[in-house]
C-alpha cells in the first residue's frame, strides 16, 4: 500500500492483492520506522466496517486508519471506479480529503514492475 500526504489530503493506493486482504480480514496495515527508537513508527491502515456509511478517519498516536464501508469496498473492488473519496470537516482547521485508490499499472514500466496492479484504463490509448 502506498501512502501519500499532501497538504490536507491523505491518499492510499492499493494493489489487487492488498485490496483483497481487508475484504477477507477487515484490515490492511503497514508500519514505517523512522529510527531505532521503538516509538518512532507510523502505522497506516485501511479498515472495513459493516456499520460504516461513509469513509472516515481514526487517528491515534502513531496510527492513522481510514475506515470504509464493507459494502462500498466490495462494490468498488469489482468495478471500474478508480477510488473512494471523502472530505472530512475539521472545524476551524478546514477539511481533510481522504482518497483510497486502485494502484494502476504504469504505462511506461515493464510488465514485471506492474505485477499485482490494476489494469490501467488508459492502456492502448494514444498520447
Amino acid at each position: 500500500m502506498k501512502l501519500r500526504i499532501k497538504g490536507n489530503s491523505l491518499r492510499f493506493r492499493v494493489t489487487r492483492s492488498e485490496l483483497a486482504k481487508p475484504i477477507d480480514t477487515g484490515r490492511l496495515g503497514e508500519t514505517i520506522f523512522f529510527s531505532p527508537d521503538e516509538y518512532s513508527s507510523l502505522t497506516y491502515a485501511l479498515e472495513l466496517q459493516p456499520s460504516s456509511n461513509s469513509a472516515t478517519l481514526r487517528y491515534r498516536q502513531s496510527e492513522i486508519v481510514i475506515v470504509l464501508s464493507t459494502q462500498e469496498v466490495g462494490g468498488w473492488a469489482d468495478s471500474d471506479r478508480v477510488g473512494i473519496y471523502a472530505t472530512l470537516d475539521l472545524g476551524a482547521r478546514g477539511t481533510l480529503d481522504l482518497l483510497v485508490e486502485k494502484d494502476f499499472a504504469c504505462l511506461d514500466l515493464s510488465d514485471a514492475e506492474n505485477v499485482d496492479t490494476f489494469p490501467n484504463p488508459n492502456a492502448g490509448a494514444a498520447c
